[in-house]
């Protein structure tokens, strides 16, 4: 049974079987590093747990590919033959996760090509690109944490009462509408802020619905704001 195993494939150069497991455990423990990066850093609303587990298997299913089509033309043209007949589809919704998709396919033929000195480092180095991007907050445009929109039915002479609420428990409190309707009193408003503390903003929300004149209050986090 052991010889059969370690013999069994009659191509055209002998199989080294340790160096197979060896590239498909590595491949395995890559793509797993990435889904655990995905997993930490994934913001909004699009996650999805198959997707995170497509992204531990498809570098082993990769790498086995390219061991299997290694130095034989012919198989190639199979393999070609058979994924124009089996089509993947699935519409990503977040550009990034292209980007991850794209970093496990080529984990997966460095690892199935044997170049596993290759396959480590650079599967470490976008690895710690995607990490620094995701804690330096690289590339956002909206330096703000919560959006609130309120009605505010008392006098704009007034408004430095509400003012002083945003004081009190943001750093940046900026108006982004202001629109009122003739024979309705006070005005719909938008503010974005930036929290002193982001973990107190149902302190803020509180204080804001017990201020006589607020009504109609909604939040929303701005990160919620650019998945829309």
């Amino acid at each position: 049974m052991g010889d059969w195993l370690f013999q069994g494939d009659y191509a055209t150069a002998p199989t080294n079987v340790p160096a197979v497991a060896l590239g498909l455990m590595l491949a395995f423990l890559c793509g797993h590093v990435i889904a655990w990066v995905y997993t930490h850093t994934h913001n909004g609303l699009s996650y999805s747990r198959s997707f995170v587990a497509s992204l531990a298997t498809i570098p082993i299913i990769v790498s086995l590919v390219m061991m299997v089509l290694a130095n034989n033309l012919v198989t190639a043209f199979g393999m070609m033959a058979v994924f124009a007949v089996v089509r993947f589809r699935n519409v990503l919704r977040d550009t990034l996760d292209t980007t991850y998709v794209l970093c496990v396919i080529v984990v997966g033929m460095a690892c199935g090509t044997q170049k596993y000195a290759t396959a480590v480092v650079g599967c470490t180095l976008i690895m710690a690109v995607i990490l620094y991007m995701h804690y330096t907050q690289f590339g956002a445009r909206h330096r703000y944490d919560l959006i609130v929109n309120l009605h505010w039915g008392r006098e704009s002479r007034e408004m430095p009462e509400l003012l002083d609420v945003f004081h009190r428990h943001t750093q940046m409190a900026q108006c982004a509408s202001q629109r009122s309707s003739e024979g309705v009193p006070g005005a719909d408003l938008s503010y974005r802020l930036l929290m002193r503390d982001p973990v107190r903003v149902n302190d803020l929300l509180g204080e804001l619905k017990g201020l006589p004149g607020v009504s109609r209050l909604t939040s929303m986090q701005a990160q919620d704001e650019n998945e829309m």
